[in-house]
This record gives structure tokens, C-alpha cells and sequence, in this order.
């Protein structure tokens, strides 16, 4: 029963918590039966030891039998050693049990976040999904203690109650209607804590999307000398996320000391008992021993009950906060039209906005916002009036446009993993074509030309985002690990990093904002020139404001407002358009800035 973490998880049961923790159980039934019987039977033989100890007293001991004292003893050890083995094998089960749940629950949010795609940031926030991550997954798996100790612990209650009964009716009616009174004592603490658990959870991925929020804008922040307030504000809603978490555990405690108080004195009481019973010699001093025994045995069933009861309460917690994930939608695709077979113009009425297929596009605003807005309906990233030729987009499956446009964010997210992943994927080769030996195999000849094919796309990619340099200074070069958000990278690497990926797909519309603010004049200059080279006779939109870039735009959209207030080339605007200049202008201005702090020693980018 081997863990396949890339398998399919399956479709999950959305219809609440409960059903969600069914569902885990049901997907991996076998193993879950496995740790279920395993674990049943480590603690019936648990509860099989005392009987076994008044057999070897009642039978051996006492009359002086040597002969069925040894057999009874082996026994008892035979039993010790069976069960010792056991006990392995049923926390190896539960432990795939719970790494199985783990990677299930895992894999359906992180398919069903990439099915959101853009709807996901709208309809949750960052800190719920990370909570979920981090926090949820595993206390959803721990619950699933119950479907091996926790159906032991039934089976081994229901054992001893059996056993129990051969030595007195009374002792055993105490002992199968003390657990369930256990049960009634202990339930309205669990419903509570499950109430506390959920208001925990929702402060606490509030929060984390706050640490987010903070830690993305730190410099920011400390520019506007606003740092202060923000640590200020996180500090108190820190400190009501600890007064709940109290709360939380107020709960836990009075739950876990009742837990084992509670059965002590149950235990205490079947002992007092027993005792007396054999006092007055209604049981044998066997059946005395054996009721010590059974008392013994019955502490861990109990525990385990308690135990489970706890995990459980806290796993439909989690579980109801993943079905609510699992049952966001994103927004209904009608698109029924074909896109267009040929490269066709696309249109934004809202902003005037027409891209002409096969150019390299600019468009220019003063407020930034405004022209990643105007992507976004090109890309159909928020409902518009945007065509694709004569065809609405929304009239065109998502699909198709998400095959053939692509919109790049200036900063998209980047996964840790070696450099070539990181610009391309798992299937990328990280070595040139010449170092594979050649093959007279059809089929070896074909996968070392699809290798060199990648290799020599990926290169590409690499030079026209003029980030040969990069790969040079890494010691490993494309095979040397990158950090999560490619943090050991300065911010104008990670930006050329994240052109080259995008060239490297080969879109045929490409629609990227600002691509290369973060770099000196020089290495934008460079990649200016080997961006149009790679994208000639492909559709591309830049929104920037550099003079480097809209140079080689081959036309530029002046926006004002939101609308197109000019069209012409840069020279040309530069020439009629006193407010396009103004905004190339402090561009260039910032730029010499920027040189000239680089020329004083000060740290470049």
C-alpha cells in the first residue's frame, strides 16, 4: 500500500466537514481497515493479558501445578511478543494513514487554488489559504486516529465488558456504562471547543495574511516612515489571536484533565469493586488479579477514546474550513465562439485601446493602475467588452485565450527549485544537446533532438531577457537551487528571470506591465532591443513608461484617464504630446538618477 504523492486525489465530498474526513477514509479504505483490525486486535490481546495471569494464578500458582504455570507463562509472553509486533505494524499503518490524508488534502486545495486561478485573490485571502496549508492539513490527518485506536479502543471496551462479565455481571455492567457517562460528562466541553477552535482559526489566517501584507511592504512602509503604525496594529490583533488561543486551551486543558480524572476514578471505583468482591469470596484470588488486570488494560482504550474525541472535534474544524475553500467557484466560462484562427487586433472599448497583431505595443499613463487594468480585460482577467478580432472574449472558452494570451505580472510568484525549473519546468533539460552520446535508436534519436529543441529554447528565452549574466554567477549555474520568490536573487534579476519564463512559452500575444523597472539602463537597454528581436512579427503590449522600451515600440497608446489620448510613435509624441513628455520625462530623470547613485557607489539593482 505504497503513498503515490502525484496520484490523482480523487473529487472530494464538499458537503461538510464530516463528510470531507468520510471521504479521506473512503479513498484509502484498505489501509484504513488494516489499521483498524491491527489496532483492535493490539489492545484486545492488551486486555487478554490478564486473563491470561489468572489462568497461570488460578490454575498454576495457587495449586502448586509447575507444569500449568509454564504453560500459562509462555503463554503471557508469547501474547507480550505477538503484540509488540503489532504495535509496529499499526503505527506504521496510522502513520500512512496519515501522511495519505496529508498529501490528499494537500493535492485537492493546490488543484483546486490553480482551477480558481485569477478568482482565487477576489474570493479568499491569502492569510485562509496558508492557514489551510500549514495548519489545517495537519490536524485534519491527525483526526484520522480515529479509524485505527479509536476503532481498537470499541472493540478492546467491548472485550473486556465480555470479560468482565465472566468474573461479575455487576463489575461488567459498571464498566460498559461508565465510558459512555464519560462520554456525556466530556461532550459539551467538546462542542465548545469546536466553537473556539473555529473563531481561533479565523483570526488566525487573518493574521497571517496581515504578516504577508507587512513583510511584502516593508520598504514601502519604512519610505513612508508608516512602519510603526503597522507593527503597532499587528501587535494588538497578535495579541487578541493570543487571548483566543488561551481560550482555546482553557478548553483543551479541562478537556485532557477531565480525560484523565474522569477515568481514574471510574477505574478506581471497578477496582474498590472488585476487591470487595473477592473480600467476600464471591471471585477467586485469580479473578481478583485478572480484575486489576482488565482495570489496567482498560486505562488505554479509554485514553484512546477521550484522545479520539479530541482529534475529532479539532478535525472538523479544519475540514469544514477546506470544504469551504473546495467550494469556491470561479466565474462561469460561457464562451461557446472559436478564438480567431489567424492573429487578429484586440479591443478594449473601455480605454480606446487596439493592439495590432504582430507589433510591439506600448501603452504610456501616468497612473500605472490604469494600464494593468487595461491588460486584464485583454487577457480576460476581469469581465469587459474586450473583442479578439469581431469576437467578444467572453464569448470565447478561457481555454483558448489562456493558449494563446498571455499576461505576465511584474511580480509573479517564484517556486524554489534549480534555475532551469524555475524558468521552465521538471522536463527541461539543464545540460547542452552535445553532451548526450548518439544513438541509432529511432526513438532515443527523437528524445535527444526534443532535448536539444528545449535546450536551445530555454537559451533563447535566457538571452532575450539578458540574463546570461545571472546564470554565469550562480555556481551550479541552471542546476543551482533557488530559494522560494527567488530570494537570494536582487530584485532586477528576478525580474529578468521572470521575462525569460515568459518567453520562454512564445505566447502569441504577450502582455507584460513595467518588465524591466527594476534594472539599470544599460541591461534595459539590452534587453529592449533583444525583447523586439525575439517577439518580431508577434503580438506584444508593454505597459511602461521608459524611454529605452517605448524607443522601440513600434506604437505607443498615450493614455489620460484611462483613455487613449494619443497614438503615434515616441518621437512622435514626444514631439506633439506636452503631457506624454512630461511622463517620459521624469522617467528618464529617475533613471539618470538612478545612474548616477550607481556611479557614486551606492548599490545597483
Amino acid at each position: 500500500m505504497r503513498i503515490d504523492a502525484y496520484a490523482d486525489p480523487g473529487t472530494p465530498d464538499r458537503r461538510g466537514g464530516w463528510r470531507y474526513l468520510a471521504w479521506l477514509v473512503r479513498r484509502q479504505w484498505p489501509r484504513c481497515l488494516a489499521g483498524a483490525v491491527l489496532a483492535s486486535v493490539w489492545m484486545v490481546l492488551l486486555a487478554a493479558t490478564p486473563y491470561l495471569m489468572a489462568r497461570a494464578v488460578d490454575h498454576g500458582l495457587e495449586p502448586g501445578d509447575l507444569g500449568a504455570l509454564a504453560g500459562w507463562t509462555g503463554a503471557m509472553v508469547a501474547v507480550g511478543g505477538v503484540n509488540a509486533w503489532l504495535g509496529m505494524m499499526r503505527h506504521r499503518t496510522m502513520t500512512k494513514v496519515r501522511m495519505d490524508a496529508n498529501f490528499r488534502t494537500v493535492k485537492v486545495v493546490v488543484a483546486h487554488a490553480t482551477r480558481l486561478g485569477a478568482a482565487l485573490r477576489a474570493q479568499v485571502g491569502t492569510g485562509e489559504v496558508v492557514t489551510i496549508g500549514v495548519g489545517d492539513v495537519q490536524t485534519i490527518s491527525g483526526s484520522l486516529t480515529a479509524v485505527g485506536p479509536g476503532v481498537g479502543a470499541v472493540a478492546a471496551y467491548a472485550t473486556v465488558g465480555g470479560l468482565m462479565l465472566s468474573v461479575s455481571t455487576r463489575l461488567a455492567l459498571v464498566v460498559l456504562l461508565g465510558v459512555p457517562l464519560l462520554a456525556v460528562a466530556l461532550g459539551p466541553l467538546m462542542g465548545r471547543l469546536q466553537g473556539r477552535e473555529t473563531e481561533y482559526r479565523e483570526r488566525q489566517s487573518v493574521l497571517t495574511a496581515r504578516i504577508g501584507d507587512l513583510a511584502g511592504g516593508l520598504r514601502v512602509l519604512n519610505g513612508l516612515g508608516g512602519k510603526g503604525l503597522v507593527a503597532d496594529a499587528f501587535r494588538r490583533d497578535s495579541g487578541r489571536l493570543r487571548e483566543q488561543g488561551y481560550r482555546v486551551g482553557a478548553v483543551t486543558s479541562w478537556i485532557q484533565a477531565l480525560g484523565m480524572g474522569l477515568p481514574m476514578l471510574f477505574l478506581a471505583l471497578v477496582t474498590w469493586m472488585g476487591a470487595r468482591l473477592a473480600a467476600q469470596g464471591r471471585i477467586s484470588v485469580g479473578e481478583l488479579v485478572s480484575v486489576y488486570g482488565y482495570v489496567v488494560a482498560l486505562g488505554w482504550p479509554v485514553a484512546f477514546l477521550i484522545e479520539m474525541g479530541h482529534q475529532l472535534s479539532r478535525g472538523v474544524v479544519a475540514a469544514r474550513r477546506v470544504v469551504a475553500f473546495l467550494r469556491l467557484e470561479p466565474a462561469p466560462d460561457k464562451g461557446t465562439r472559436e478564438a480567431p484562427a489567424e492573429p487578429s487586433a484586440l479591443h478594449d472599448p473601455a480605454s480606446g485601446v487596439r493592439i495590432l497583431p504582430g507589433r510591439l505595443t506600448a501603452l504610456v499613463t501616468t497612473h500605472p493602475s490604469d494600464a494593468t487594468d487595461i491588460l486584464d480585460r485583454l487577457g480576460r482577467y476581469t469581465p469587459s467588452d474586450a473583442t479578439w478580432g469581431d469576437i467578444p472574449l467572453a464569448d470565447i472558452p478561457l481555454p483558448q485565450i489562456r493558449a494563446r494570451i498571455l499576461v505576465a505580472e511584474a511580480e509573479a510568484d517564484l517556486f524554489a527549485g534549480p534555475l532551469s525549473n524555475v524558468i521552465g519546468d521538471e522536463e527541461t533539460p539543464v545540460r547542452g544537446a552535445g553532451n548526450c552520446a548518439t544513438s541509432h535508436n529511432s526513438a532515443a534519436d527523437a528524445e535527444q533532438r526534443t532535448g536539444a529543441d528545449e535546450w536551445a529554447k530555454l537559451t533563447a528565452a535566457i538571452h532575450a531577457a539578458a540574463a546570461e549574466d545571472i546564470v554565469r554567477a550562480l555556481p551550479d549555474g541552471l542546476e543551482t537551487p533557488i530559494e522560494a520568490q527567488a530570494r537570494n536573487l536582487s530584485g532586477g534579476q528576478r525580474q529578468r528571470i521572470r521575462l525569460a519564463r515568459a518567453l520562454l512559452t512564445d505566447p502569441e500575444v504577450f502582455l507584460t506591465a513595467e518588465p524591466t523597472s527594476a534594472l539599470d539602463a544599460h541591461t534595459e537597454a539590452t534587453v529592449a532591443d533583444r525583447l523586439k528581436r525575439a517577439r518580431k512579427g508577434r503580438t506584444t503590449v508593454l505597459a511602461a513608461t521608459s524611454p529605452l522600451l517605448l524607443d522601440r515600440a513600434d506604437v505607443v497608446h498615450h493614455l489620460v484617464d484611462g483613455k487613449v489620448a494619443a497614438t503615434g510613435t515616441h518621437r512622435e509624441l514626444l514631439d506633439t504630446e506636452p503631457g506624454y513628455r512630461a511622463v517620459v520625462a521624469r522617467d528618464a530623470e529617475a533613471e539618470a538618477a538612478a545612474g548616477r547613485a550607481a556611479e557614486e557607489g551606492e548599490p545597483g539593482r
